[in-house]
């Protein structure tokens, strides 16, 4: 598995919007956590730009950790990998004795390791038996969801997931299928999404099949619904001028993420207070107008870029006791 080729996206971005609170003079040791530690690149970079910081690294794959473990090494205990789905932060920051965290960096969707591992099963590109879960001590793998969910569910994952407009054509294919023969290759659904869909919906948006796929992988890994719970939690977690960044690379994860972050920012007040109580202050301070794209010169250079969206924001209240 090489390294190398692993280009950590919009990168310089995501230090320079995390620098203010990773330099800031304090009595405390600085920390960083990476909600997604991947192949390790953006944690790899924050320790080397910011030398007094300390890394917490989450992942929930044990490849991915064993892999950055060997990256990171160089850095001795000034970085914690844990094994731990980024939902579960707060309880990892608990067990670490650690009450508060200046930096907070999400990376989400697929890992480079995990598309570039054929056997993983995420990748549309090359036949694999049909897993793709991040962690593969647990849980159900996208074949086992293909073959027992029933039809109406497999349409409302395609549609709400994948934001697919032929599901309802894709899960008769899928449930006719699977009656004479139960999925477990990726090739075999790739082949029936591009049989299934009418010419016009074949000439857009790329291969066929990635919505499916995309909405097969929120389903098996809880992708959403475990982002619900993190992006809060990871708000919490910041002292005050502490910050985060959230790299998203679909509609669906960005909404989530945008609304969080727009809520903290917001003031809660009802209207017509003359002056506006602590407890309905804004807890955040957007640092992004929107959210921000890669550069054509990235996108260039890494086709994975395209799709990010980062957004980034900053704790300047604390939490009301």
């Amino acid at each position: 598995m090489s390294q190398t080729r692993h280009v950590p996206v919009m990168l310089q971005r995501c230090l320079d919007l995390l620098a203010p609170a990773l330099e800031a003079p304090g009595p405390r040791q600085p920390v960083v956590v990476d909600c997604t530690l991947g192949l390790g690149g953006h944690s790899e970079a924050l320790l080397s730009a910011f030398p007094t910081a300390r890394l917490i690294a989450l992942d929930r794959d044990k490849e991915a950790l064993r892999l950055s473990g060997e990256r990171l090494a160089p850095y001795g205990d000034r970085a914690a990998l844990v094994h731990a789905v980024y939902d579960e932060l707060p309880e990892v920051l608990d067990r670490l004795g650690v009450p508060e965290v200046q930096g907070v960096l999400f990376d989400l969707g697929v890992s480079s390791m995990q598309l570039d591992e054929a056997d993983r099963g995420f990748a549309y590109a090359q036949d694999a038996p049909l897993d793709m879960r991040m962690d593969q001590t647990t849980g159900m793998g996208a074949a086992e969801v293909l073959n027992t969910y029933p039809p109406g569910e497999l349409v409302r994952i395609l549609r709400a997931y994948g934001e697919e407009k032929q599901a309802k054509r894709i899960v008769s294919a899928v449930v006719r299928e699977r009656e004479r023969e139960p999925f477990s290759n990726s090739a075999r659904l790739v082949e029936l999404i591009r049989d299934s869909l009418p010419q016009a919906a074949k000439r857009t948006g790329g291969n066929p099949a990635k919505r499916t796929f995309q909405a097969l992988r929120i389903e098996v890994n809880g992708e959403l619904a475990v982002l619900e719970r993190a992006i809060p939690a990871a708000v919490r977690s910041l002292a005050v001028g502490g910050r985060i960044a959230v790299l998203s690379y679909h509609s669906l994860e960005d909404r989530l993420v945008k609304q969080v972050l727009a809520a903290g920012a917001a003031n809660t007040a009802p209207a017509g207070l003359p002056v506006v109580p602590e407890r309905y202050q804004p807890r955040l301070k957007l640092l992004t107008r929107g959210a921000e794209l890669p550069t054509e010169e990235e996108v260039a250079e890494n086709r994975r870029a395209a799709p990010a969206r980062l957004r980034g924001a900053q704790r300047i209240r604390a939490e009301e006791r």
